[in-house]
């Protein structure tokens, strides 16, 4: 069972990504809808891949991002990058540089999503 964190503020994409995803059969999805919320799951749950939405009130994706890469933990954690956000080549690359794994924009395909899902054990 690959295990699976969603952290995004829209439910909307929160729960259409668990739907999917739980539908595909062998994820177990846990949706969080607060940046800071997810960055202590993070921390204290194991999961085989979060994918975390960069753009959220309060506390956003970049700061779960760089909260993990303080703790020398973003490169030991399986973040997915699913943004909205234009993201330049210096964004993107300095990203994949300090442990992302993958960076997947909105509107993402489900064919998109399968395929980097697959990376990490299914």
């Amino acid at each position: 069972m690959v295990r699976i964190l969603v952290i995004d503020d829209n439910t909307d994409i929160t729960d259409m990504l668990s739907f999917y995803l739980d539908s595909l059969g062998g994820y177990e999805c846990k949706v969080l809808n607060d940046g800071r919320e997810g960055l202590e799951a993070i921390r204290s749950e194991d999961f085989d891949v979060t994918i975390l939405d960069l753009a959220m009130p309060v506390f956003s994706g970049v700061d779960v991002i760089n909260s993990l890469k303080k703790d020398n933990q973003l490169g030991k954690k399986n973040i997915v990058i699913l943004t909205a956000s234009t993201l330049n080549e210096q964004d993107t690359e300095g990203f994949l540089r300090d442990g992302v794994k993958a960076i997947l924009k909105k509107p993402i395909s489900v064919d998109e999503l399968t395929a980097v899902m697959h990376q990490f054990g299914h």
